[in-house]
């Protein structure tokens, strides 16, 4: 079973942040990822949605003959990582990108305010805040929807005035004032971490997702002896469910370089 790929799926290619984090820890792994290009953004969709196209996606990736399944994506995590859970959990691990961070922001006893920043889709789920509590019920979590971000990143808007105008935007609302951590719940945002830590300063904590799951998934995975010991010989996948130049060409943004995108069908495959 180690030599089978790790599975992530995202709602687009942000989550490629979260893959190449996780290959950063583990250089010897391959993944297979999918974005569902044809769906984004998840953000705008309702949870009943969201869960449909994510067991979907979750079926191609044990069909794959995945070893541990990825949910990259915050607002497929909110809506759709318990279904996911009962239904393939049996088979092989299941990860979302929520329960690490609330964890490692939990372990902070020092922190008492919290905001959190994401989709319309994250925020309405309320996970991150209803989670928390239950860890730490004396912290108070603030959340805003910050659906510009996004979009604007994959644009390639930001490190500039205009990045910086959207962020001031939201991050002056009334709901993120005197807050002691941020959580990113966007698997976008640490594309633009430097502008909003120089936005804060150094009095607020950063959370981001990317390098706290990969940490989880290495834990998991060395737990359950499913870690290559060596370098995988196959090279990564990548499909997505509808391709275009664009969003061929907005990977470079997140891997860094170009990658080569595989359009795969659902519906034709189903």
């Amino acid at each position: 079973m180690a030599d089978r790929p790790i599975g992530i799926f995202d709602s687009g290619i942000g989550g490629l942040t979260v893959a190449h984090a996780i290959l950063d820890r583990l250089p010897a792994e391959r993944i297979l990822y999918f974005g569902d290009t044809a769906h984004l953004p998840y953000g705008d969709k309702s949870a009943a949605t969201i869960r449909r196209y994510a067991e979907r996606i979750a079926e191609f990736l044990v069909e794959r003959d995945c070893k541990a399944i990825v949910i990259a994506c915050n607002s497929a995590s909110s809506a759709a990582y318990t279904h996911l859970q009962r239904r393939y959990g049996h088979e092989l691990p299941i990860f979302n990108v929520i329960d690490p961070v609330v964890q490692a922001v939990a372990a902070r006893r020092e922190l008492h305010r919290i905001g959190v920043i994401g989709t319309k889709a994250t925020v309405r789920a309320a996970a991150y805040p209803r989670k928390l509590k239950k860890l730490r019920p004396d912290l108070t979590v603030h959340s805003l929807a910050t659906p510009l971000l996004a979009p604007m990143i994959e644009e390639g808007f930001f490190h500039n005035n205009i990045s910086r105008a959207v962020l001031g935007a939201y991050l002056d609302r009334k709901a993120l004032q005197e807050i002691q951590g941020l959580i990113m719940a966007c698997t976008h945002y640490p594309l633009i971490r430097d502008d909003i830590q120089d936005h804060y300063g150094p009095g607020v904590e950063l959370f981001d997702t990317p390098g706290l799951v990969a940490d989880a998934v290495a834990a998991e995975l060395g737990e359950r002896n499913l870690l290559l010991d060596h370098r995988a010989k196959q090279q990564h996948t990548f499909c997505v469910s509808d391709y275009t130049d664009a969003f061929a060409r907005t990977t470079r943004i997140f891997w860094g370089k170009t990658v080569r995108l595989e359009p795969v069908d659902l519906e034709s495959e189903a």
